[in-house]
């Protein structure tokens, strides 16, 4: 198959609340770009794939048509790369049982296509197109709405026995700390993701008198983002709220380097906007708390992909794969 003659391959990015499609050349330059509405199809998954493809098609035209396009590659919540499947996604209404999406757009568009969670989609694509270029071991580390996770060990990404390996969000951190959403207590990401930091904000409030500027926002509706807002006008609590956030990340950290001794963590995400207000604490307590043997070996570092388009960027470099694996299958 002539990489000329069929130039781009189909990222897409699913989440809870937007589906986004891009069209991705080589050089990792989305060409074309839509999205869709991921909720408001009740359970019909079938209805949802068939707005998908209403959107894609209008950007394949753009590009010269589907014979322009090699492969797809999807990041999904619960997505299987062994099976192509979003398995028991509970923020998917579509999604509660098993559900093959990966084969229902490849039987709709006639090309391979492949899946995998979203965390190891932004890992593919930052050992792709960004900070883990050319490593071989490394962390991906996502901190959105929860905790993800992609673990590369020597250049290929690790799913387990079952396509679902690599679950660092829910480590327990706390013996019976908050009630995680997976039905665990004491979760990595009822902590340390946006949403974990918003409730320790409110937890610091609602149990202490302590003057911040977080309280001249309803308690309801404080997000990591006001901490962050808080902190960087030199709030001592939402400073606070920051070291305690980072502490425990960097503490579970220096756990996960004992199972493949990282190059690097490469966090990413919505809540690394807080920059060196949580990246500093995370340093320090890996530093304090790692294993002698891997003490100044591996770097943290923040992703160099452009929020927007990174998870896209993922996928896409998902259907590259998927394409030269089809390739050579092909003969």
């Amino acid at each position: 198959m002539d990489q000329n003659e069929k130039p781009y391959v189909i990222g897409l990015d699913l989440g809870g609340t937007n589906s986004v499609f891009g069209i991705v050349d080589a050089n990792a330059n989305v060409v074309a770009e839509t999205s869709v509405k991921t909720k408001g199809h009740g359970d019909n998954v079938e209805l949802y794939v068939e707005d998908c493809l209403t959107a894609l098609r209008k950007i394949i035209d753009q590009v010269g048509g589907i014979g322009k396009i090699r492969a797809m590659g999807i990041g999904a919540p619960n997505g299987n790369y062994y099976t192509g499947c979003i398995e028991f996604a509970p923020n998917l209404p579509w999604a509660k049982g098993v559900v093959p999406l990966a084969k229902m757009f490849s039987d709709a568009l006639g090309i391979p296509v492949a899946m995998t969670n979203d965390a190891n989609a932004a890992a593919i694509g930052e050992m792709t197109y960004g900070a883990a270029k050319g490593m071989k071991n490394f962390i991906m580390i996502t901190l959105g709405t929860g905790v993800g996770s992609g673990i590369v060990v020597n250049g290929q990404m690790v799913y387990g026995c079952d396509g679902m390996a690599g679950e660092l969000g829910h480590v327990i951190v706390e013996k019976n700390g908050r009630e995680c959403g997976c039905g665990r207590k004491g979760c990595l990401e009822t902590y340390c993701s946006a949403t974990g930091v918003a409730r320790t904000a409110r937890e610091i409030i609602t149990s202490t008198d302590r003057p911040t500027l977080l309280r001249e926002i309803p308690l309801d509706q404080i997000e990591s983002k006001d901490v962050s807002i808080a902190a960087a006008k030199g709030d001592e609590v939402a400073k606070e709220i920051f070291e305690f956030t980072g502490r425990i990340l960097g503490e579970a950290c220096a756990n996960f380097a004992t199972f493949n001794s990282p190059e690097a963590f490469i966090f990413f995400g919505g809540l690394m906007k807080a920059g060196d207000l949580l990246l500093n604490p995370i340093k320090r307590a890996y530093d304090e708390t790692v294993l002698k043997i891997y003490r100044g070996k591996a770097k943290m570092l923040v992703s160099q992909l452009d929020d927007a388009k990174a998870a896209v960027l993922g996928a896409s470099a998902l259907g590259w794969e998927i394409a030269m694996e089809t390739a050579v299958h092909n003969g």
